[in-house]
């Protein structure tokens, strides 16, 4: 972990939410926190939901005490009604579902606050996971891995650059926050990166590459802009002229990301529809 990394992830894990104990001074234990509900899309990829399971571990090793369930929108079980109701058959009486979702869109418009709407559990409706900087992080920590150089010659540096490969949404809102994800990888790089989509919205990923190759930029690296392995992923890396990292998957950043959204969401009034955070 670089230093960068961790001086986020510690001052996000330093919330004051993160440091409550389950028993309290007089040896009477605490209420049972609001359960964290991560809600995944879903995928037909069965890394998908290995990965997702994977980083709720994660998560849970971070905040022990704090129930962590997961819900999907569609695709995979348990579906996040399924996971709503049994909360209520359990007697729990609040939750807060943070959309394990890079950007607004109709998903996190839409779909998971009706969900939340119908449920008989009191819920709020967490932001999504983008933008923010410890995605900014864990996007250049794929890239090192996937062969990025930390230390480029000038030269070397103004001839590369990166696609942020997302998946692609109609909604102008998801656009605005995968740009402002671009613009912190570009930060940290020194080089440019240009959103592209793998579906929906322009430009495509090899449109993007083609765009970047006539500005001279012919070393161009795909930043995979997606939770967990799956189509678009796969497709988006196949385009790669050069290096393709990984997706964000169940890098440390991830996890901490997800407790910051819950501990962001409670610390707020609670809200229909889930506005952008970017701290």
């Amino acid at each position: 972990m670089t230093d960068s990394t961790a001086h986020p992830m510690n001052r996000i894990g330093s919330h004051p939410a993160g440091r409550l104990s389950l028993v309290s001074l007089d040896g009477r234990r605490r209420p049972e926190p609001p359960a964290l509900v991560v809600v995944a899309h879903g995928s037909r990829d069965p890394r998908a939901l290995s990965t997702v399971r994977t980083l709720l571990d994660r998560v849970r090793a971070l905040r022990p005490g704090l129930p962590v369930h997961l819900g999907h929108i569609e695709l995979n079980e348990p579906l996040l009604t399924d996971t709503l109701a049994d909360l209520d058959a359990r007697g729990t009486r609040d939750a807060v579902l943070v959309p394990l979702l890079l950007s607004r869109g109709y998903h996190v418009k839409r779909d998971i606050p009706e969900m939340a709407a119908a449920a008989r559990v009191r819920t709020r409706v967490a932001a999504p996971l983008g933008p923010h900087p410890l995605l900014a992080e864990t996007l250049h920590a794929r890239l090192v891995e996937a062969g990025w150089r930390t230390r480029m010659a000038d030269a070397e540096r103004r001839s590369s650059a990166v696609v942020l490969a997302a998946a692609g949404s109609r909604d102008p809102d998801s656009a605005v926050d995968t740009a402002r994800t671009a613009h912190l990888l570009s930060e940290r790089l020194g080089v440019p990166v240009v959103p592209a989509y793998a579906s929906t919205a322009t430009p495509t990923v090899p449109t993007a590459i083609q765009a970047l190759a006539a500005r001279g930029r012919d070393r161009v690296a795909i930043a995979s802009y997606f939770t967990a392995p799956g189509r678009f992923a796969t497709e988006c890396a196949e385009w790669s002229p050069w290096i393709a990292a990984a997706p964000l998957g169940t890098h440390p950043a991830m996890a901490h990301l997800l407790l910051h959204r819950y501990d962001q969401s409670l610390a707020t009034p609670a809200t229909t529809t889930p506005e952008l955070a970017s701290a």
